[in-house]
């Protein structure tokens, strides 16, 4: 009896799924879906990110009838069940961060002769693919880019109908998880169906002016899909198809932002050390300041200036922040406020709801000045030019900080300039002026 074992990851749908398409061929006998929950999954260390996961469990749940969840080290939990259930072979999406290729080669090796067969990945193109003709990564997006859009990505494969797949529930198991959000925070919309929908209305209603419109977050009118991609309940095939029949400026915007993503990984792949330490070591002798109370007054969203506060405050509202306000909040802390970029990383894997861990660390890397296709460090991002620029009626910050929504036109990204600043928003935590110079002089000392 051909029976194999369905291992969910961060893959939860059942359209454009490579290797559940492989499971079920696999499986003429039985299909066992199964979720583990090990420790690099632990929700206190990512309550955002945990919450929502527990959701996208159950909705999977419901929508096939049953998903077996087991919490443990993977390494035990699959090579039992596989025994368990008599699986022939075990099904997955391949993984490429350093903790997932570290895991699968535990779980391959445990099996013993029941196979670990990787299909697909959550990426258009596999990580460690896109080579120069010398065969070495790119350290640059844009020739990266050139040379992804060359290889192209294959069509989405078609969907997968839960009703025709022979389930099968081994005994045992753990109830699904209920864990609440911190509180305020309100949740994205939840599972496959859910980011269909919304993505099918963003294509008719924004994706053409995404290219003029992606950079104001006043207008609110960029995607969210990123939650969806880090949870794999949608594929990136299914958004490249659906940009190429669209064809205009803002699809082909839109198409480099997923590209972006993938050279990430990419970079991930090659330097899995760049996870949690520089990718240009030069700068692990920075000078850093230690954290205090300027730290905690920027994950709270009060450093007195507006533009840096309401992305915070989103932040903890939403689990989610515009891509700009992700650039300019890091800027602030890393050469503002002198800390190290590795702080403000982990608060973003803490809080976001689409914490991915190659496009946060090496976009605060990028950021930070030590990463790959890094801005020269001497690039300090102005948090008042900022906010006048991308948001220049005022309408993202007062959506956000409460205290500024009467302060009128642009004084609303200087607020301290009035005759009567508001009572209830703090003074500037900084003089920008005065530290970006700081930010240049610890720079030049680290060259000497």
């Amino acid at each position: 009896m051909p029976v194999a074992l369905m291992w969910f990851r961060a893959d939860l749908r059942l359209r454009d799924h490579l290797a559940l398409q492989a499971a079920v061929a696999a499986g003429a006998d039985g299909v066992v879906p199964v979720f583990v929950l090990d420790d690099h999954l632990d929700v206190t260390r990512m309550p955002v990110r945990g919450a929502y996961l527990a959701r996208l469990l159950a909705e999977l749940d419901e929508r096939i009838g049953g998903l077996h969840l087991v919490r443990s080290r993977p390494e035990v939990e699959i090579p039992r069940l596989a025994r368990q259930t008599g699986a022939s072979s075990v099904h997955v999406t391949a993984a490429h961060t350093p903790y997932g290729l570290r895991r699968d080669q535990a779980v391959a090796e445990a099996l013993g002769d029941v196979p670990l067969v990787r299909t697909g990945s959550g990426y258009a193109v596999d990580p460690g693919t896109i080579r120069k003709s010398d065969g070495t990564a790119y350290r640059v997006f844009t020739p990266f880019f050139r040379s992804w859009q060359g290889h192209g990505a294959a069509p989405p494969a078609e969907a997968v109908d839960p009703a025709t797949v022979p389930w099968l529930r081994p005994t045992g198991g753990t109830a699904l998880p209920e864990v609440d959000p911190p509180a305020g925070v309100t949740l994205p919309p939840v599972g496959e169906p859910a980011a269909l929908e919304h993505w099918t209305r963003w294509l008719d209603d924004h994706v053409d002016a995404y290219a003029t419109e992606r950079d104001r977050p006043d207008l609110d009118t960029t995607s969210r899909m990123s939650v969806h991609l880090k949870w794999g309940t949608v594929h990136p095939r299914t958004l490249l198809a659906d940009l190429a029949e669209r064809g205009t400026d803002g699809a082909r915007a839109y198409e480099r932002q997923l590209a972006f993503r993938e050279f990430y990984a990419d970079v991930l792949h090659e330097r899995p050390d760049s996870a949690h330490g520089y990718y240009d070591r030069r700068y692990e002798q920075m000078q850093y300041d230690e954290p205090a109370g300027d730290f905690e007054a920027w994950k709270q969203g009060r450093t007195g200036f507006p533009f840096i506060d309401a992305g915070m405050r989103q932040l903890l509202a939403e689990g989610w922040m515009h891509n700009r306000l992700r650039m300019a909040v890091a800027s602030f802390l890393v050469k503002d406020l002198h800390l190290e970029w590795t702080r403000g990383a982990d608060w973003f894997l803490e809080r976001l709801v689409d914490a991915d861990l190659a496009n946060n660390q090496h976009g605060w890397q990028w950021v930070a000045g030590c990463g790959t296709d890094a801005a020269p460090y001497f690039r300090v991002f102005n948090p008042v030019g900022q906010g006048r620029r991308l948001d220049p009626d005022g309408t993202y910050v007062r959506r956000w900080v409460p205290e500024l929504r009467d302060v009128p036109g642009a004084a609303v990204h200087e607020p301290w300039t009035l005759d009567a600043p508001p009572a209830d928003y703090p003074p500037p935590l900084v003089d920008h002026a005065q530290e970006r110079a700081e930010a240049l002089r610890r720079h030049a000392d680290l060259g000497r």
